[in-house]
């Protein structure tokens, strides 16, 4: 299997993906912590459960 750079992709759509992804990660971590719910990520392919505390606490840092 390629690693190619997604942005380089002929289909647009495909090149498009990555910035949706992303945008659609921000909105689920927005609405963890308005709902003080937790999200579930996968790092080094372990599941991790992320309280709304410690979203909020990322978001303060990220903002500063």
């Amino acid at each position: 299997m390629s690693n190619k750079d997604i942005s380089t992709a002929k289909d647009p759509d495909l090149r498009s993906s990555l910035a949706a992804l992303q945008r659609a990660a921000l909105l689920a971590r927005q609405t963890a912590i308005q709902t003080n719910t937790n999200i579930v990520v996968v790092q080094d392919g372990q599941l991790v459960f992320i309280d709304a505390a410690t979203l909020r606490q990322q978001n303060a840092e990220h903002e500063s």
